[in-house]
């Protein structure tokens, strides 16, 4: 039964992953709390699972229409990355499609609070302490994309 399958965990999962900046070098992460998959406590920029039969680009705007409250304006794909992770004491495997999103920042709420337990906006050269696992190798491979705005 296909139904019980775990996206990541049974089969390959697939998401989207977004760094969502306002054009004049800032970004936006949300802090993740205990109802959130993994990673309760730390920084993340975003991200989130296709659905079958949604396009990448639906996803990206419903992701971030969900998680931010607000529209995207345009959007780059920086690149993709195979992200093997334990949770659970299970090994996981996702393929991550990474994207550099401009937002309107006026619009930016958390759209998700039962998820985050805030929001903020950050430049590369001051990040928060305590970030989620796979944004440094995010910033190691995009880094030089993420300083132009």
């Amino acid at each position: 039964m296909t139904e019980n399958l775990i996206k990541g965990v049974d089969h390959v999962g697939v998401c989207v992953v977004y760094f969502c900046h306002d054009g004049k070098g800032e970004f936006v992460m949300a802090k993740r709390n205990s109802n959130t998959r993994d990673e309760h406590g730390r920084w993340g920029i975003g991200g989130g699972g296709l659905e079958f039969g949604e396009t990448i680009d639906q996803t990206i705007r419903r992701e971030i229409q969900e998680e931010y409250c607000t529209n995207v304006l345009n959007y780059e794909f920086l690149g993709y990355r195979d992200v093997h992770r334990v949770h659970d004491g299970k090994p996981t495997h996702w393929i991550a499609l990474d994207f550099k999103v401009r937002i309107d920042r006026e619009k930016v709420q958390n759209g998700e609070p039962h998820k985050f337990d805030e929001i903020a906006w950050f430049k590369l050269d001051k990040l928060p302490e305590n970030i989620h696992s796979q944004f440094p190798n995010f910033l190691e491979l995009y880094r030089a994309k993420l300083e132009t705005f």
